[in-house]
């Protein structure tokens, strides 16, 4: 059986709307995203949180800010990185959150004539020895906690220092692997590999549809290309929750209604309708 979730939506800036959505398609949670305002680390209701994921029988993820860069060279801006991936784990803990999922930066970049030269290759021992801290201190915070770092498929997957910084943050047991199906595919499936490669530590799934050649992704399932029946195969196989990330109403009620008709021992549904 597989446990599916949705995102926060610009359209429903209100946690209890996305809740009762969320429990109208006959999910079981909702991503929080860190990109908005209304869920930085200052301002969650942590109690509001609780009574809303008890009122519609849910729970949550959390997806930390994309920009998030605790590897930054400026030690101030490394520290409040950090500190905040550090306060959300505490916000995890009351919530029994079990998964942050957090996106891989290659950070800056010098365009030279020939070619661009990524400064956290350029400077790649002071950049992995940063990584390394953050990855202990993340560790330390979490503990015995059963909570997991899960790191998402982006553009750094794409370049050798990317999978050796995976490799370095999943020597610590509380990281993990997201595979998002459209990076994928918009990257002409050139991540898929890295992700093979740590097949055993996958356990997160965005999963939406795309198409390659116009480098769409985000698109609801069923108005792509992509092999949607084979990666919820791969999800069930690995136990991940998957994310149906289609960012608009409308777009999820299309893509839950086509999940639906895919073979029940793939999706077992609590049965509401939509």
């Amino acid at each position: 059986m597989l446990t599916l979730g949705m995102p926060t939506l610009i359209e429903l800036p209100d946690i209890e709307d996305c809740a009762r959505l969320c429990h109208e398609l006959g999910l079981q949670f909702v991503e929080l995203s860190m990109c908005l305002p209304q869920y930085q680390t200052d301002r969650m209701d942590i109690r509001r949180l609780q009574t809303i994921a008890e009122r519609y029988g849910i729970f949550y993820t959390i997806h930390l800010d994309d920009t998030n860069t605790p590897c930054d060279f400026n030690p101030r801006i490394a520290a409040a990185f950090t500190d905040t991936v550090l306060d959300t784990i505490e916000i995890a803990k009351a919530l029994r959150v079990p998964l942050l999922n957090m996106h891989l930066s290659l950070g800056t970049y010098f365009t030279l004539p020939d070619r661009k030269v990524y400064l956290f290759e350029e400077y790649r021992d002071e950049y992995l020895s940063r990584l390394c801290a953050f990855r202990d201190a993340c560790t330390r915070a979490i503990g015995d906690s059963d909570i997991r770092i899960c790191v998402e498929n982006t553009s750094a997957f794409s370049h050798p220092i990317g999978e050796e910084s995976l490799s370095c943050l999943l020597e610590s047991p509380v990281f993990a692997v997201t595979f998002d199906t459209g990076h994928d595919a918009a990257r002409n499936f050139t991540q898929r590999p890295v992700i093979d490669r740590h097949i055993e530590r996958l356990c997160h799934m965005h999963l939406h549809d795309a198409i390659p050649t116009d480098r769409r992704d985000h698109l609801p399932i069923g108005e792509g290309i992509l092999p949607i029946e084979d990666y919820l195969t791969l999800a069930k196989v690995h136990n991940c929750r998957v994310v149906v990330e289609v960012k608009t109403i409308s777009g999820l009620h299309r893509s839950i209604h086509r999940l639906r008709q895919y073979d029940t021992f793939i999706l077992q549904q609590r049965g509401d309708s939509v």
